[in-house]
């Protein structure tokens, strides 16, 4: 299997009530960062353009970003389910979930729920399965993260712990590459 070749599908992930500019910073970057189609907010306490210092990708202006007064006001594509992550009763454990192929992830306030309006609205609900809550920008990237390995977008993990170095990358042509981050270290010549 190729690396990304199942890459049937869009999702797209949304805010409900977001009142910290990290927070949705740190979204809206992985939300980039994993290939999302769009991004959008309903109803934030923010200020958008204070959340470039947790997005430094500037995501807003690589993927489109839409924003929402109410939940009743959200405008998705036709065929597309809404996955809203929550713990509440009655929600599906991620790693039970099947993700659709057409889906938006919505998460809620930092200090909150997803409302009754926008749980009414899910065609499915999730929620990660931990001893108490983590950060919002943390549980995003854990569900677009399972996206990608259930939606099969990567090769099926080894069977043995770890897994063959040469597996997937070409060591003949990453010889090659230069890597602009790496720093040389220089050692004493043979000479001195």
């Amino acid at each position: 299997m190729t690396l990304g070749k199942n890459t049937r599908g869009y999702f797209g992930v949304g805010m409900e009530g977001i009142s910290k500019e990290a927070n949705f910073g740190t979204i809206a970057r992985t939300a980039h960062a994993f290939g999302a189609s769009f991004i959008f907010g309903i109803k934030p306490d923010i200020n958008v353009s204070d959340m470039r210092s947790s997005d430094t990708a500037a995501s807003p202006d690589h993927v489109p970003y839409y924003e929402y007064d109410k939940t009743a006001d959200m405008q998705l594509p036709k065929g597309c389910q809404v996955v809203g992550v929550e713990l509440v009763e009655g929600a599906v454990p991620l790693p039970s979930f099947r993700h659709p192929s057409r889906a938006v992830y919505v998460f809620g306030p930092e200090m909150g729920n997803l409302s009754d309006a926008m749980l009414d609205r899910c065609d499915h609900v999730l929620k990660i399965p931990m001893k108490f809550c983590v950060n919002v920008g943390v549980a995003a990237a854990i569900v677009m993260y399972d996206r990608q390995i259930c939606l099969g977008m990567h090769a099926p993990r080894p069977v043995k712990a770890g897994g063959p170095p040469d597996m997937y990358i070409d060591t003949e042509a990453m010889k090659a590459v230069k890597h602009p981050i790496r720093r040389k270290v220089r050692t004493k010549s043979a000479s001195s």
